[in-house]
């Protein structure tokens, strides 16, 4: 079923890349889009650089943070708030705010309050928590209660119960928050980047990608956010479902 799956995809990236081959080639214009050959050639020009690494790693690090500084507090605000109904009403209008207000409204107070370097991981940090935080509270919510009264009942340690009542019902929930924050935080984070132009970004070389008129590089920077995007989205999801694995058989 998996490798059926992986063809079908495989499939469908290689019928976009001809769709894009053939509309670079009927436009004729390299300036508005270029070939993906082109592209191809440009970033295997730009992957023997170091300082093409460099990049990756200052905004990887950065957005990857604050996912990680997201998850951890979304997931511990979201538990306290099922168990404590105060704290849930007092984090709804933040939660509300951050929910409703474009994300450039943010970037822009965010350049007044922090340095440039510290934008992406502010930025994606905002974008990921409410995501994180509703899926966490929705799941402890749905956690059965005569299941949770039986073990005060019994008085079951709370490490037991965190084990075998509220980490198999939160699962599905957090697996589901993660995969949809992810994406998210890598399109706030770049975005903050090409607005805050943090020098060693990759925002930066996309706004100079766009100043230059440079749709090569442009497209490039594209694909290489893309790829590390999907390629860490599978790799923590992947970690993910193996520490939910082996917390169980703890």
């Amino acid at each position: 079923m998996k490798n059926k799956l992986f063809w079908q995809r495989a499939g469908a990236v290689l019928f976009a890349l001809v769709l894009w081959q053939f509309a670079a080639m009927a436009l004729g214009q390299q300036l508005l889009l270029v070939t993906p050959v082109k592209v191809a050639g440009r970033l295997a020009e730009l992957v023997r650089e170091s300082a093409f690494w460099q990049t990756v790693g200052f905004s990887f690090w950065r957005i990857v943070a604050g996912f990680l500084l997201a998850l951890i507090a979304g997931a511990v605000l979201g538990a306290l708030s099922a168990r404590v109904h105060a704290i849930e009403v007092l984090l709804w209008p933040f939660i509300v705010a951050v929910k409703s207000v474009p994300v450039a409204s943010f970037i822009i107070l965010s350049l007044i309050w922090l340095q440039a370097s510290s934008l992406s991981v502010f930025i994606s940090f905002l974008m990921v928590f409410p995501v994180v935080y509703f899926n966490t509270l929705q799941g402890m919510q749905a956690t059965d209660r005569q299941l949770v009264e039986m073990a005060h009942l019994f008085k079951v340690p709370w490490r037991r119960r965190l084990l075998y009542i509220y980490l198999p019902q939160l699962q599905p929930f957090l697996l589901s928050a993660c995969s949809v924050a992810l994406g998210m935080s890598w399109k706030a984070g770049i975005a903050a980047e090409v607005i805050g132009i943090p020098s060693g970004s990759i925002g930066e070389q996309l706004y100079e990608a766009k100043v230059y008129l440079s749709t090569a590089d442009l497209l490039s920077w594209t694909v290489v956010i893309v790829l590390v995007s999907v390629l860490f989205e599978k790799l923590f999801i992947t970690l993910l479902k193996r520490a939910f694995a082996g917390l169980e058989r703890l």
